[in-house]
């Protein structure tokens, strides 16, 4: 049944290996390309390695909704344009393509949830078996553990801002993320609020997503030669991290694991398939567990720092979230789990952070068969191009004249519904989308509504933003000052919409 499903929406066929664009794109010279492109290295001139996402909105402006860019023998055709990218999105034509970056993490992610093949049964099969962990109820039984965690980072933030220090928001997000997912997913305490430093696994989960965004930008053989050094450095993060994963998993076997029974990991030991009995390898737990842990704190840590970034920069956003949160929270400390999604002005603020700065910056869609894409482009089974999330949601055709602005009102529900849809993707699209959606925006969404009630934001008048890349985008540098509020209760009880 999960082999079933997993064919009938990916490609059957294996998907190993770089294609290059020339081998599915037969037009593909009806695509424009930068300028001054050399034989043999391809379009070199003036790129930038170090930033390629921030690197290709800039060509894509130049070049228009859908352009092509190569280096050495690889070639890839991007898409940023909203008819376009709606298209890409019909799962009866198209399907998930396990891109350059995304299938450097194999190594280490294998067949897990993120980084399987659509052939592999194993992404249908743990996707059956956790879904149920997402669930209303599941959620709820998360959201103490979240209040929990959101605790450390408050007491943290009040040391450090009661000595007058500024607060280091993405090293103090990606610290509250990780204890998140460990602790509601797998019952494990980092102990990240406990440290000077970040916790090895950060490190080498940094050192591993930095790599596989590194080999995006030279052939493999080139690669091979200028990053023995690094290549090794990748070996042992990727060993610390499986060695930590295996650690986990073994508490739980073992009955000395703490936390909540009935979480991701009990589900991934204990739960078989409802249909098939069909169990996951303890191989691929492995992989699951990874991917949780990675996926499921990276994206959520860079969501709430750019949203901190735009509310320091935007008083008036600011004061409204405040007291929208004052209005539905009222004189309850901490919030009940439905009360967080009565924060719908602070969850249109994630929203339009997530819009100007989506944390996993691109996806990548095959065609299932041979197909035309905007009635000019023909594409052959197995023909790949990588959606740009940032130019998509930048798109003027779908978000106005002034789409670099920042406006959390563009998420009013009737803005919404007047535009076109699949224009906003910050957590994939189709089958293989986010499994964990939800779960971010209801901790996200929780953390930031806590932070607005008990502190004003102020940022660095010098500070301009600069984002760091590995695989995922997070602010760079960025640290706010934070003065403790004294809110202004209202004699209003807490909403009950």
């Amino acid at each position: 049944m999960a082999q079933a499903q997993a064919q009938q929406t990916g490609n059957s066929a294996p998907g190993k290996g770089f294609r290059s664009a020339r081998l599915g794109w037969p037009e593909l010279d009806r695509i424009p390309h930068p300028p001054r492109r050399v034989p043999l290295l391809g379009d070199v001139l003036g790129a930038d390695v170090r930033s390629p996402v921030q690197d290709s909105m800039r060509i894509g402006r130049q070049l228009g909704p859908i352009f092509r860019r190569k280096a050495f023998d690889r070639e890839i055709v991007f898409v940023w344009g909203a008819d376009l990218a709606a298209e890409l999105a019909d799962e009866s034509r198209f399907a998930k393509h396990v891109g350059l970056g995304v299938a450097n993490l194999r190594p280490l992610a294998g067949d897990g949830l993120f980084t399987a093949y659509n052939h592999e049964p194993n992404w249908q099969l743990a996707h059956d078996i956790l879904a149920p962990g997402f669930s209303r109820a599941a959620m709820e039984g998360y959201h103490p553990l979240m209040l929990d965690v959101a605790r450390q980072l408050t007491s943290h933030w009040d040391e450090r801002s009661g000595a007058g220090h500024e607060v280091d928001v993405p090293g103090d997000m990606t610290k509250l993320t990780l204890e998140t997912i460990a602790r509601t997913g797998f019952g494990h305490d980092f102990g990240s609020f406990e440290r000077s430093r970040p916790h090895p696994f950060v490190t080498a989960m940094v050192g591993a997503l930095s790599y596989a965004q590194q080999r995006n930008a030279a052939p493999p053989l080139l690669a091979a030669l200028q990053q023995r050094g690094a290549a090794k450095r990748n070996a042992a993060d990727r060993a610390y991290l499986n060695s930590t994963v295996d650690e986990v998993v073994e508490a739980r076997r073992s009955g000395d694991g703490t936390g909540a029974r009935g979480d991701l990991l009990d589900r991934m030991l204990e739960t078989a398939h409802p249909e098939t009995g069909e169990r996951l390898s303890p191989e691929n737990i492995r992989r699951q567990v990874v991917t949780f842990l990675v996926a499921g704190h990276e994206t959520t840590s860079g969501a709430l720092s750019f949203a901190l970034h735009y509310l320091s920069r935007n008083p008036d956003v600011l004061a409204r979230a405040q007291a929208e949160v004052e209005q539905v929270w009222g004189e309850t400390e901490e919030p009940a789990y439905e009360q967080v999604a009565r924060l719908r002005y602070v969850r249109r603020v994630l929203d339009e952070s997530l819009r100007l700065w989506p944390t996993a910056p691109a996806f990548s869609r095959e065609a299932l068969h041979d197909t035309t894409l905007g009635g000019v482009h023909p594409m052959r089974t197995g023909a790949w191009a990588l959606v740009l999330i940032m130019l998509l949601h930048r798109d003027p055709a779908a978000w106005g004249e002034n789409p670099e602005s920042f406006d959390p009102d563009r998420f009013e529900p009737k803005a919404v519904r007047a535009r076109p849809p699949h224009v906003f993707k910050p957590f994939g699209t189709g089958a293989r989308a986010c499994i964990g959606r939800q779960f971010a925006l209801h901790e996200a969404t929780l953390v930031l509504g806590l932070l607005v009630r008990r502190y004003d934001i102020a940022a660095d008048p010098d500070y301009e933003l600069s984002v760091t890349e590995r695989l995922t985008l997070m602010p760079r540098n960025l640290r706010l000052r934070l003065t403790r509020r004294t809110p202004a209760r209202t004699a209003q009880p807490a909403a009950r919409n």
